[in-house]
């Protein structure tokens, strides 16, 4: 395997949903998982958990709960506009590739499932639900884990992807793995070895002056 630097990988590690069923050798979703607990965690409290699917009945029902998934993303994408940065070409190829994981995610080799625990026990009650802005802030104690993962698979050659579709049945999904009430589902990555034709690649993203402003709002980043 040749290895490839930081910023290769940041540029390169594409989207990826076309993978081979072949197994992924267990010392490198160590190496993966090991990647996701370097990330920052809100006050350093480490409350991520990864599980990893790997039975094959247990992967066929997580991908049939998210087959389901398909049906809220043609419904949300049914009369949205093309997104301007994209090609309808590329806009096309997107939507293809998508629905293409809702029929295949039970035969990708590994599925990882991150988590957090957002909500504490005490004495046998359970906390209070937290405020919209906690809640809107516990993503930045799991997403930054799960971009580690992106980018260890990407230095791997695993190909993967972030999905969080599962979430609208999240019950479901829980039941079916074991999960406790205080613990919530944040992404559900597949991982495995890219088809054929399905390679890395650069990916392609916005200008920087079309997304980033100096010293206050509406001051474009210059051009460089």
């Amino acid at each position: 395997m040749n290895e490839i630097g930081l910023f290769e990988a940041i540029h390169t590690a594409k989207a990826l949903r076309h993978l081979k069923p072949d197994p992924v050798p267990d010392e490198l979703i160590v190496q993966v998982l090991d990647a996701a607990i370097r990330a920052p965690s809100g006050s350093n409290t480490q409350g991520w958990a990864f599980v990893v699917i790997k039975d094959p009945l247990r992967r066929a029902r997580i991908g049939a709960i998210y087959r389901r998934g398909g049906e809220v993303f043609n419904q949300i994408y049914r009369d949205r506009p093309r997104p301007e940065h994209m090609s309808e070409k590329s806009y096309a190829r997107l939507l293809a590739d998508a629905r293409y994981l809702f029929e295949h995610m039970g035969e990708a080799p590994v599925l990882v499932l991150a988590c957090l625990a957002t909500a504490r026990r005490d004495a046998g009650r359970e906390s209070s639900r937290p405020s919209p802005l906690a809640a809107r802030l516990s993503g930045a104690s799991i997403y930054p884990a799960v971009q580690n993962i992106i980018l260890a698979c990407r230095g791997l050659g695993l190909g993967t992807v972030l999905t969080t579709l599962h979430a609208h049945f999240e019950d479901e999904v829980k039941a079916e793995l074991g999960l406790p009430a205080e613990v919530e589902t944040y992404a559900l990555l597949p991982i495995g070895f890219p088809q054929d034709g399905f390679g890395f690649g650069p990916v392609r993203r916005k200008p920087l002056n079309q997304v980033a402003c100096l010293d206050h709002w509406g001051q474009r980043w210059p051009e460089r």
